[in-house]
């Protein structure tokens, strides 16, 4: 009975995760500009694939017990979690000061050149 409901909850977390990947590859076609687009990506990709490797994760831990490959699997959401919004914000910044246009209702918003600090 158990092993039946740690199954469901395994299928469960894989497909919030696979949804919520589709939503972020959906998003970087259907988005106009370049900040919606990271916005959509940066945000689905990370609760997405971490959703993913809790999944496989606990599917390791009901098949085969917690081992080496469960750890590593952890380390690795770990790192997803810590890097992608710096890295998200990193890619933001340096679209501002390259000077990419913002999209709005209105139209297009042209970003003030930042000095270099």
């Amino acid at each position: 009975m158990i092993e039946v409901l740690g199954l469901t909850l395994v299928t469960a977390l894989l497909a919030i995760g696979a949804f919520l990947m589709l939503t972020a590859a959906i998003g970087m076609i259907r988005f106009p500009d370049v900040y919606s687009r990271m916005h959509a990506s940066g945000k689905c990709d990370t609760l997405g694939l971490s959703l993913m490797l809790g999944g496989l994760i606990l599917y390791q831990i009901i098949d085969q017990g917690f081992d080496l490959v469960s750890v590593k699997m952890l380390f690795i959401i770990f790192f997803v979690i810590f890097t992608g919004p710096i890295a998200i914000h990193s890619l933001f910044r340096a679209a501002i000061k390259s000077g990419h246009e913002m999209w709005t209702r209105d139209g297009w918003i042209q970003w003030k050149k930042e000095s270099n600090k």
